[in-house]
């Protein structure tokens, strides 16, 4: 009898255990999963900056014509504001930051280095996890809009095809003669794990406005 009584007391022991580290792990997942959210939710709602023109024309001395050589514009910090993404269809709306590293795509959209940057011609690339910031671009068709806001211009794409390509076929990358879109993300979106594919939504320019100052 004393030697099932202590069985199973190891037994509970070890339940209890086992119990306290599931709850900690529960407890650590919640706590990641919040913090997830709350960077998504802090990108997301980043204003549109003023262009730098606007700026330093605020800035610009009112008397006399300004002599200082104009330089040209550095290259973006990863994870800097580049340019606010919609797609209108699925209702996305989203930051675009400089960069496709994991940090930067866990909370927004991301550039796609060495790819063309909005206003440049050519193939402008942007990636966006398939299961949070690019979930709805499943939805998308051909012939959906797409804009692409910057501090100063609005570009407006219309969607011209979409495919299916393994990781390894980076030339829906390469540069293009007309100014293009390409979307990337992981497929089959319903996937558990590491997604063997890519979805690759490609969109056309089909014109540009200025943006209206902020008053």
């Amino acid at each position: 009898m004393k030697t099932n009584a202590a069985a199973t007391t190891r037994r509970a022991t070890w339940l209890g255990a086992i119990e306290y580290v599931l709850l900690a792990i529960g407890a650590t997942l919640a706590v990641w999963a919040v913090i997830v959210w709350l960077q998504t939710w802090h990108f997301q709602r980043l204003p549109i900056p003023e262009s730098a023109s606007a700026v330093a024309d605020r800035a610009r001395p009112r008397e006399g014509p300004r002599h200082a050589p104009t330089l040209p514009p550095a290259p973006p910090a990863i994870g800097s504001w580049l340019a606010r993404f919609e797609a209108p269809s699925v209702r996305l709306s989203t930051t675009v930051l400089e960069g496709s590293d994991d940090g930067t795509l866990r909370g927004a959209a991301g550039h796609i280095e060495d790819t063309a940057f909005p206003g440049q011609a050519g193939n402008i690339g942007i990636a966006g996890h398939r299961d949070t910031i690019f979930r709805p671009i499943r939805h998308l068709h051909v012939g959906d809009p797409l804009l692409l806001t910057t501090t100063d211009r609005v570009f407006h794409y219309r969607i011209s095809h979409t495919m299916v390509v393994n990781p390894s076929d980076v030339y829906v990358l390469d540069p293009t003669e007309r100014p293009t879109l390409t979307l990337v993300t992981c497929y089959p979106f319903t996937f558990v794990g590491h997604a063997p594919q890519r979805f690759i939504v490609r969109a056309e320019l089909v014109g540009e406005e200025m943006r209206p100052p902020r008053e």
